[in-house]
């Protein structure tokens, strides 16, 4: 079986190790990958929606997945399904679910799906006026995709009054932050849910622990995430039952009524507070870094989960009772102005991880760093602090210039 891995990061690594150890696969490619695929398969450049059909046609792939949220707005599973190609992905109209956070807000608010309170502004003086006449802090999301960094939270008119103008005035984010969000602020815990559908049913992984701030201790600047746990230690079975209740069964309704059905993966940003789970956001995709804790711990076979799911089937998901943990190595200046280029040394003495590159590549016999999220170290073990443990011996000899990572990841 031939495959085509869309995307370059972290999580497309986690993936394509997982389908490479299955024996039917005899042939990989990834678009545009990184330098894990790179001994995977073959690396082919990054390419619009259009060549990725033709492609696809031309190598004659057996099956597509798609990793990164942007392919799947711009239409890439219509496009190959109208060339009856197989790809396993949300369609461009579910994948608006994460391509405007004003859509998936309505359609939560429309189905009865537990979730902040949140008024979306398309004009600037009226989102400006808004936050003047509210208690402090808010959240404020710039609606379009803006990789996970569109979401911050207001300590007070100041900060809001700079993020809405920074959001919609200078464009930081380009069209995302044309409309806004702004959100009321919910205390509690994070969590993430990944799932796979199979165009008429959902199926909930175990949950995960995502650390989406900069610094230490979930100070500074949201990034893509920083490291990630699985199974979440927080959520409990009882969070688990709020969850299915009150925001899976009506998701899946609101799939139905509005046609927007699929086979592929969907992410559920969870807020959980004294008053149960809340629904941040919706991605019609696996999240990264929480795909690189949760596919350690699948027991299932990977390839046999999609091709059933593309078949409408049930599935039965099974994971292992051991503890994962992954730690995200960054470039110099993530999340925002980022240095690269810079050779990443000591990887040889990585002994207890898996290593799974994301913004990296090979230059000759060098591998060096390309992008913010360069590297992440994944380990399983008995418990946390035995996998917390392995990670941070192994981060220890891996450098690059200004590289830097959280010291916090799995400390509870």
């Amino acid at each position: 079986m031939k495959i085509l891995l869309v995307g370059d990061g972290g999580r497309e690594s986690a993936l394509a190790i997982k389908l490479h150890a299955d024996k039917r696969v005899s042939k990989m490619y990834f678009a545009k990958g990184n330098a894990t695929t790179e001994k995977l398969g073959t690396n082919i450049a990054h390419r619009s929606v259009a060549e990725l059909c033709d492609f696809a046609q031309r190598e004659q792939i057996d099956l597509t997945i798609v990793g990164p949220e942007a392919t799947l707005v711009d239409g890439i599973v219509d496009e190959f399904n109208a060339k009856g190609l197989k790809i396993f992905g949300a369609k461009q109209r579910a994948a608006t679910l994460e391509g405007s956070k004003a859509f998936s807000k309505k359609f939560m608010q429309t189905y009865g799906i537990k979730t902040a309170t949140a008024k979306v502004f398309d004009a600037y003086a009226k989102a400006q006026d808004y936050i003047r006449h509210h208690s402090y802090p808010l959240v404020i999301k710039a609606s379009g995709l803006a990789s996970g960094k569109g979401v911050v939270i207001c300590e007070n008119l100041e900060q809001a009054e700079a993020t809405i103008h920074d959001f919609m005035i200078r464009r930081i984010h380009g069209d995302a932050g044309i409309q806004v969000i702004v959100e009321e602020y919910l205390q509690g815990f994070e969590a993430s849910i990944i799932a796979f559908s199979n165009g008429k049913n959902i199926f909930p992984c175990i949950p995960v622990k995502d650390y989406k701030k900069v610094g230490k201790g979930d100070t500074g600047a949201n990034t893509g995430g920083m490291g990630s746990v699985a199974p979440s230690p927080e959520f409990t079975a009882e969070h688990m039952a709020d969850f299915e209740k009150n925001i899976l069964a009506p998701t899946l309704k609101g799939l139905e009524q509005e046609l927007l059905e699929f086979k592929g993966f969907i992410f559920f940003g969870l807020m959980v507070t004294r008053n149960g789970c809340y629904l941040l956001e919706y991605n019609m995709r696996m999240g990264d870094p929480e795909t690189q804790v949760i596919l350690p711990l699948l027991e299932n076979n990977l390839l046999d989960l999609i091709l059933d799911c593309m078949e409408g089937k049930e599935i039965e998901l099974r994971f292992s009772d051991k503890k994962a943990v992954c730690l995200v190595m960054c470039s110099g200046g993530y999340p925002r102005n980022i240095e690269t280029g810079f050779e990443i040394k000591g990887l040889d003495k990585v002994q207890h991880s898996q290593i799974l590159f994301a913004g990296a590549s090979y230059r000759g016999e060098r591998i060096v760093t390309t992008g913010g999220r360069v590297l992440n170290l994944v380990a399983t073990a008995d418990s946390y602090e035995k996998a917390r443990e392995m990670v941070y011996a192994d981060a220890l000899p891996v450098h690059f210039d200004y590289g830097f990572y959280r010291e916090d990841i799995a400390k509870f």
